[in-house]
């Protein structure tokens, strides 16, 4: 199975997001700052004011701002701070690099999960999973190899699914709720099956992205994302602990 597919640029929405956010979490607007009203905000990035609430509603629930009435919306104290990387879809990170994003389905299938990945997904015993390889693209050439199993027991209507227009990372986002993940980071060298999808040459420095996504206590899914050493920027979003 393959398929290409040219998506919108990265929403305005996540810009003004991530505009405020950075002003906040760098301290350019300190605990106790009024940030803009949404009116200003709207004329600032010509949006409507429905966008500019949808993310001041978001700040909030994320206690970066607190909402005052009749005052408007302020930033908040940030006591302590953990480093939490956003599950991001691949094809925004193309993107936001201005090059034309793409990907092709390299194998799907459907079958039983061996013993390792039924430790791995915390199965109870062994069950379906759908074991899917696509390469994603940028501007023609190789971007990320995503290796993915989803656990069917969770996300049945996968099965189903060909992937053939959307990749299976936002289409899980789009479809799963998820509660919790895990990631571990790895920098190495090249394995003899990476380096002839991204067409390196073997050994080379790639780095490794491993994620988990559960929903409540239910595993969902788990991925390795390799990417060619120099190609890949780690995000880390900083939010407020709940701790005093």
């Amino acid at each position: 199975m393959t398929g290409g597919v040219s998506e919108a640029p990265v929403s305005l929405h996540q810009r003004i997001l991530s505009d405020i956010e950075q002003n906040i979490l760098t301290g350019r607007w300190p605990p106790g700052y009024k940030i803009p009203s949404e009116q200003l905000l709207a004329q600032q990035y010509e949006c409507s004011r429905m966008t500019v609430n949808k993310v001041v509603t978001q700040l909030a629930r994320a206690g970066l701002v607190q909402r005052r009435r009749k005052i408007g919306s302020v930033v908040l104290p940030q006591k302590a701070q953990s480093a939490i990387l956003e599950i991001y879809d691949i094809r925004e990170e193309v993107k936001t690099t201005e090059r034309t994003y793409s990907y092709r389905i390299l194998a799907h299938s459907i079958r039983q999960a061996n013993q390792a990945e039924t430790r791995q997904l915390g199965l109870i015993r062994k069950k379906a999973v759908a074991d899917i390889t696509c390469l994603h693209f940028a501007d023609g050439k190789p971007f990320c190899l995503e290796q993915r199993l989803i656990n069917l027991e969770a996300v049945p209507e996968a099965e189903a699914e060909s992937f053939d227009k959307l990749s299976p990372g936002p289409w899980l986002l789009d479809h799963v709720p998820w509660s919790a993940a895990e990631h571990r980071i790895d920098a190495r060298g090249a394995e003899e099956v990476e380096a002839s999808h991204l067409g390196i040459a073997l050994g080379s420095p790639v780095m490794v992205v491993e994620r988990q996504t559960w929903r409540l206590e239910q595993s969902v899914t788990a991925v390795r994302l390799t990417y060619p050493g120099g190609s890949h920027t780690l995000t880390a979003r900083f939010t407020p602990s709940q701790a005093t």
